[in-house]
């Protein structure tokens, strides 16, 4: 498949547009082809709703086709404009599955406008700061000190998926979530460190094919011992031994997407948070 995209892909909204957006990808994740997205986030007024419809048939002159439109508008009067005025094949996550559903349950929805203001002041918005703020001073064993209060600890090899998924699960479920880099020093002692031992219970191993490692450290220490393949395998086997012995729960990173692996470790120690 060419590198050149092969269409444009809209995603439009009155809030900043990631629902739209995730929306869309997942729609769009069940077909072979390479699109340009654009994201128009906070589109509240007409005013910028005719704006857009310029962009858009814009673009559609220029490519020949139509540009694909996905939009989480609730304001019907700017949807209007969009719907009557643009040129793109248009994709309304609201009209598609909100409507419907307001005629089954026999109720109407909130059609609630920049929903991020209200959540900015919630508890739970303030505990995922919160908990965004500890993984990210817990990454990489910076911190060891109040490792207590953490929902989850990560260990395994460097470059093993800790950090990403760490932020990940602070940002997207609220966990405090901290990570811990095994290294050669601890496999040596064949024990783990003082300060994982003392929160076992809340330990979770993430391991990796050592190809693959080797790939990964290849990219950012190119031919360093670091990034050896024989060192790779070396720390692999040395970590999986170790999570063994500790009897720590552990999966491999390697085929996984941060979501796949994120979701793993909450059906183990948060299931709940797997409920929404």
């Amino acid at each position: 498949m060419s590198t050149q995209h092969t269409r444009t892909v809209f995603f439009i909204s009155d809030g900043t547009g990631i629902t739209a957006e995730t929306f869309g990808n997942a729609i769009l994740a069940q077909f072979e082809f390479k699109p340009r997205h654009v994201r128009l986030p906070f589109i509240d007024t007409v005013d910028k709703a005719h704006q857009v419809v310029r962009q858009i048939n814009h673009v559609a002159e220029l490519e020949g086709r139509r540009p694909l439109v996905f939009t989480t508008l609730v304001n019907v009067e700017i949807l209007q404009v969009i719907e009557e005025g643009c040129r793109g094949m248009l994709l309304d996550m609201f009209g598609t599955f909100v409507r419907p559903l307001e005629i089954e349950l026999g109720m109407k929805s909130n059609h609630r406008v920049g929903r991020f203001s209200d959540v900015s002041k919630s508890q739970a918005y303030h505990d995922r700061i919160e908990a965004i703020n500890y993984s990210l001073a817990h990454d990489d064993g910076q911190m060891q000190r109040d490792l207590e209060q953490a929902d989850v600890v990560l260990v395994g090899v460097s470059r093993s998926g800790k950090t990403p998924t760490s932020l990940y699960l602070a940002m997207q479920h609220g966990l405090k979530a901290a990570n811990y880099p095994l290294i050669p020093d601890d496999f040596e002692r064949q024990q783990l460190p003082p300060a994982l031992a003392a929160n076992r219970r809340k330990l979770f191993g993430l391991t990796i094919q050592p190809e693959r490692l080797s790939e990964i450290r290849n990219e950012r220490r190119p031919n360093s011992r670091y990034a050896s393949l024989e060192n790779c395998r070396m720390e692999v086997a040395e970590a999986e031994a170790m999570m063994r012995r500790a009897g720590i729960r552990w999966l491999s990173t390697t085929t996984k997407s941060i979501e796949e692996i994120a979701t793993t470790i909450l059906q183990e120690i948060r299931p709940e948070r797997l409920e929404y």
